[in-house]
């Protein structure tokens, strides 16, 4: 898979089996700076050199013929928007192992996926019954993103077909840095906690409000995720803080 010149995961996407001695060295990455929203950067500073081993991981898997999802340019979407914009943080497990789905935010996938999957199609019909919104016509959650919510995986990359391929790899350390960065920013700020993984991030949340629920996978949906009313239960603890509620209908 190919990546976008200079980006900090930059991958060769025609690998040698059999690479000439000589072989050239992997290229240099980019400064985060140049590649996440400028105060993301600043808070994820301690971790940049995880980032960067993750980068040398990612090259190591396609040297060895195994490829990664989502594409190398959006392993970090989740950072590009500021981290002063943040106003909710949704937290998912991993991306999506089917290639062509992920897109480096939690749970969203590329506009032109059909059907989409499950979990979202879950997620969407609770979002209907909640707010009565129409239902979405892709599952394209970057207009959520482009509103401060925070779509944020556990774990940024995973191998095709295979879920939690990458648990323990070291992006944890990595999205445990963001969500103790977001506390200590203080400021306006709701979780969505959907399964007992993501609930077990509790403790790092502080006195950050918090909605959690089952998670909206066919298998626990019906066990608490269907009729937790998600939406407007994070809109009313945003204006109980002094902030704008999220307009969550999609296009």
């Amino acid at each position: 898979m190919s990546v976008a010149p200079g980006s900090l995961l930059d991958v060769e996407t025609t690998v040698n089996p059999t690479p000439p001695a000589e072989a050239a060295e992997a290229p240099t990455p980019s400064p985060l700076s140049q590649v996440i929203a400028p105060d993301w950067a600043e808070a994820l500073a301690d971790v940049e050199p995880r980032i960067h081993a993750m980068g040398d991981f990612l090259r190591a898997e396609v040297a060895a013929g195994r490829t990664y999802v989502p594409a190398g340019e959006n392993v970090l979407a989740a950072f590009k928007r500021p981290l002063a914009d943040v106003r909710v943080l949704i937290v998912g497990q991993d991306p999506y192992p089917t290639p062509g789905h992920a897109m480096g935010l939690s749970f969203s996938v590329q506009p032109d996926v059909r059907p989409v999957p499950r979990s979202l199609a879950n997620i969407y019909q609770e979002l209907q019954a909640d707010l009565g919104v129409p239902l979405p016509s892709n599952g394209d959650l970057r207009p959520w993103a482009d509103q401060g919510v925070m779509l944020l995986n556990r774990t940024l990359t995973c191998r095709p077909g295979s879920s939690d391929s990458h648990a323990g790899k070291g992006w944890e350390a990595v999205t445990e840095a963001a969500i103790r960065a977001l506390v200590a920013r203080g400021g306006p700020l709701v979780a969505i906690l959907w399964g007992a993984k993501a609930r077990n991030l509790k403790p790092w949340l502080g006195d950050v409000p918090v909605v959690e629920s089952a998670h909206p996978s066919p298998l626990s949906a019906r066990s608490g995720f269907f009729g937790s009313r998600p939406f407007s239960r994070a809109n009313a603890l945003l204006e109980q803080q002094g902030a704008q509620p999220v307009d969550w209908r999609l296009p």
